[in-house]
């Protein structure tokens, strides 16, 4: 049997506020049946999104890890067309995203946009073309 990816976990210091942007700008469904008071995921299509609050740092003994700084990943996030990309940056600008790089064309033909969430986590909102 072949590996799948089941979630990308986020450790953020408020897990409602950005699960609830992730959720508003890009129509992810809560998974209501995994939350707890340290964890919200969301159902993304292919895999999920899991928000940790910081006390999941003990739990998994990363205590020593906890007190990173600078970018640690980058979450890419597939949308349908070039208009999607224009529009959800818009939408997660709305939403208190930070702009990097507006939507601009790569040079491995993909349309995309560089954002930093309400936390400071870095995403890309992309079309492959």
């Amino acid at each position: 049997m072949s590996a799948t990816l089941s979630y990308v976990n986020v450790f953020a210091a408020d897990i409602e506020g950005l699960s609830g942007f992730y959720r508003r700008v890009f129509d992810f469904a809560e998974i209501p049946e995994i939350r707890s008071p340290i964890f919200i995921g969301l159902a993304t299509g292919q895999s999920n999104i899991g928000f940790n609050a910081l006390d999941a740092y003990g739990l998994l003994q990363l205590d020593a890890y906890a007190p990173a700084s600078g970018v640690k990943f980058l979450l890419n996030i597939d949308v349908a067309d070039r208009a999607a990309v224009e529009e959800r940056t818009a939408a997660a600008v709305g939403e208190g995203a930070t702009l990097v790089k507006p939507p601009y064309e790569t040079y491995y033909g993909w349309y995309q946009s560089v954002l930093l969430d309400p936390e400071g986590n870095v995403f890309r909102i992309n079309v492959m073309e």
